[in-house]
């Protein structure tokens, strides 16, 4: 009895802390969603219109360290990659000020879109995105290829993009690989 009882309170702490994620929030829908988002220098994209080339969308924070380590290697990423087809959205968290994202953004001259998610709605359509960083790769047809929590495997990630660049990978599969590191 005693032993049901700590294993409870257990659970039900690791799920008031966050810890313990959906099934939804591990498998997001598995086609980009029917959103549009609104950037930091107020363009509007609709994430469908970005369909027809592989798509890396990374939610952020300017608090995140990691999304900071990893920021860098995704502006290396989209100058190398950008001009065979590559395309890149960055969508900041719904708790971080504006004011702060445009100044990272310009401190770090992030050169790809960055979206505002104000109000989470897209954080909600990706599948309740709550850790970062967190990035989701797509391929062409607007299908999930990989989805990833933590800092990610660039060289890994680059060979990914150009299979789908080169229009070697069309099959779907999901990948989902967490990091301890996120949850810190």
């Amino acid at each position: 009895m005693k032993k049901n009882i700590l294993t409870g309170g257990i659970l039900l702490m690791l799920i008031g802390a966050g810890l313990i994620l959906s099934p939804k929030s591990l498998f997001p829908a598995n086609d980009l969603p029917d959103l549009a988002v609104k950037t930091i220098d107020g363009r509007e994209i609709n994430l469908q219109s970005l369909k027809g080339s592989p798509l890396l969308v990374t939610f952020w924070a300017t608090t995140c360290h990691s999304c900071l380590r990893e920021m860098p290697h995704l502006v290396e990423l989209y100058h190398e990659l950008n001009p065979a087809g590559l395309k890149m959205l960055a969508i900041s968290m719904a708790y971080d000020p504006p004011n702060r994202v445009v100044a990272l953004a310009e401190q770090k001259n992030i050169p790809y879109p960055i979206a505002l998610d104000i109000d989470g709605r897209a954080a909600r359509a990706f599948g309740n995105i709550s850790l970062t960083p967190a990035s989701l790769l797509f391929a062409p047809n607007g299908k999930i290829i990989q989805q990833n929590t933590g800092l990610m495997d660039m060289p890994r990630l680059k060979r990914v993009i150009k299979k789908l660049l080169d229009g070697r990978q069309t099959g779907v599969s999901l990948h989902i690989r967490i990091q301890t590191d996120a949850l810190v």
